[in-house]
């Protein structure tokens, strides 16, 4: 039987961004009622304003701003970027912006990054899944901060990994540097301090969510962890050299072509898609999927390849590879796992590709695996120091020692989240259960882990989990939105834990359908009439 958890038609009250306003103490009021503000002449001389190394709590030599300029949007804001000096002077400096409102609302927002980094995040956009049409975080009060992490460079350019200082900045240090130099100019502007500081991110910008919470628990009030890219030396290393193995071994033989990779996610949906009541492009049921689901169907006769039509006992075995769990042999921050890929559930891989050659190629060429793409970035630049690294001889075992100091600075599979609970900090963290790049059992391993630390009971005063169907690593069958900064307010300032947070697809041909969000386990079976509403929707599990 399936133990059913109610969701009610109250729902429909947040769709389309209606708690964005109301929610806590209300993103445009002050929690003191009383506004502080900034003139365009006190932003103009902010242009000289230094930060010292003393206000920063690890080690710098200071930081500069190098522009600070006034906007007259939405009642006016002055947008100050600059430069965190590193103590190493080959090390390249942190840029970051601050955006101070007119119309403060004493309250504080940084939002993460993505990827390696690379370039600022100057606070101005939406936060990540912010539903399309609401006002910004900037727009509604917030002083609002991001950076660079350290270093510049596109996508998975790991050049910066050569440098010890902007290895650490990126894994850790940039975040609290960023925030303290943002505390610094906040004094300096308002002559206070916000009376709450949130963060919000989303994959690498979720790690540095758990990182906010777990490294700095007296800096943050409540935290969103998005699909949480917490453990990069297990993701890129350890999960880039297992998939390598497995779809290049003995020369490619079962290798899976972009064809038959889509052979099975096609397959995989036409099995699965009905499991939760509705047939919509979305599995929920993952669960029933994996019981449901046999690659066997897809066997070209006698188990030999004979086109893009079905699938040969080598590529058979090389998607259940990808399904299946691994042991590296060796612990990485603790864990030796390699998750579970969801290709037997919902992950579509059509842009974290298998590949389009049946061999490695150079990661230039767009023919390799994503998988192996940042195998490459970490083996050469971060973990061999060697930019010319050839990553087909990359043995993991030979390189274990050093991945687990690699790990050490880039991962949070252990941290401690004791004393931000203790300080009565919140953490909202999801995880899409279509994403096959950031891979969702990922991420329950992560929530699984501080089950394991706390216990459920004292685990749910602090944080929540929720999986999303459909959603992969910001697009997806359902591309998610929802609204996690109100949601988080109305938990940290007003002691309302969340409860049904709705999700709202940000799909063209789909866009403004709604799903509950369910606490993991739970997943949303369609149980009603509209299967647009997510009133129409019941959290189950089992």
């Amino acid at each position: 039987m399936r133990r059913r958890i109610t969701i009610t038609a109250a729902l429909g009250a947040v769709l389309l961004g209606a708690s964005v306003l109301t929610a806590g103490a209300g993103a445009a009021a002050s929690p003191n009622g009383n506004r502080p503000g900034i003139t365009e002449q006190k932003c103009a001389a902010l242009a000289d304003f230094t930060v010292s190394e003393r206000k920063i709590d690890l080690p710098t030599t200071g930081a500069d701003i190098t522009s600070a300029t006034w906007v007259g949007d939405g009642g006016g804001q002055c947008r100050v970027v600059g430069d965190i000096h590193p103590v190493d002077p080959e090390a390249p400096p942190i840029e970051f912006q601050v955006n101070l409102p007119a119309d403060w609302n004493k309250r504080a927002l940084q939002m993460g990054g993505g990827g390696y980094n690379g370039s600022l995040v100057t606070g101005l956009d939406p936060y990540r899944l912010q539903p399309a049409g609401q006002p910004t975080p900037l727009e509604q009060g917030f002083v609002t901060l991001g950076s660079d992490g350290g270093h510049k460079g596109a996508g998975f350019d790991s050049s910066f990994g050569l440098n010890d200082e902007a290895l650490v900045n990126y894994g850790t240090d940039s975040i609290k540097k960023t925030h303290d130099v943002a505390m610094a100019i906040i004094k300096e502007t308002y002559r206070k301090t916000p009376r709450y500081f949130y963060f919000i991110g989303f994959s690498q910008g979720g790690h540095e969510a758990i990182n906010a919470a777990g490294l700095y628990p007296k800096d943050y009030d409540g935290v969103v962890a998005g699909t949480p890219a917490y453990n990069v030396a297990m993701m890129h290393a350890g999960i880039g050299g297992t998939f390598r193995d497995i779809l290049y071994r003995d020369g490619g033989v079962g290798w899976l072509n972009p064809a038959k990779t889509q052979l099975i996610v096609q397959s995989v949906y036409d099995t699965c898609d009905g499991l939760d009541g509705l047939e919509d492009g979305v599995i929920a049921d993952t669960a029933g999927c994996l019981e449901a689901f046999d690659p066997l169907t897809l066997r070209c006769p006698d188990g030999v390849d004979t086109g893009d039509t079905c699938l040969s006992d080598e590529q058979i075995a090389t998607a259940d590879a990808i399904a299946s769990e691994h042991d590296l042999g060796f612990p990485i921050e603790g864990n030796s796992i390699v998750p579970a890929s969801p290709i037997y559930y919902g992950g579509t891989y059509d842009r974290f590709t298998l590949g389009t050659v049946p061999q490695p190629a150079h990661p230039a060429s767009g023919q390799e695996a994503f998988h192996y793409s940042v195998l490459s970035a970490i083996a050469t630049n971060i973990v061999t120091r060697d930019p010319g690294y050839d990553v087909r001889s990359f043995d993991l075992d030979q390189w274990s020692e050093r991945i687990q100091e690699v790990g050490e600075v880039l991962d949070s599979t252990e941290v401690d989240l004791s004393k931000f609970a203790q300080r009565g900090g919140k953490m909202i963290l999801t995880t899409g259960l279509a994403d096959d790049g950031v891979l969702p059992e990922n991420t329950r391993a992560f929530y699984e882990r501080q089950v394991a630390a706390f216990s459920e009971r004292k685990l749910d005063r602090f944080l929540r989990y929720y999986e999303m169907p459909g959603f992969s690593h910001g697009f997806g069958p359902f591309s998610a939105t929802y609204d996690a900064l109100p949601a988080l307010m109305d938990w940290v300032e007003e002691r309302e834990a969340p409860e049904q947070l709705v999700m709202i697809d940000a799909n063209a041909a789909t866009a403004g359908r709604t799903r509950p969000m369910c606490e993991y386990p739970a997943w949303p079976q369609f149980t009603g009439t509209d299967p647009s509403d997510a009133a129409s929707f019941t959290c189950v599990v089992g």
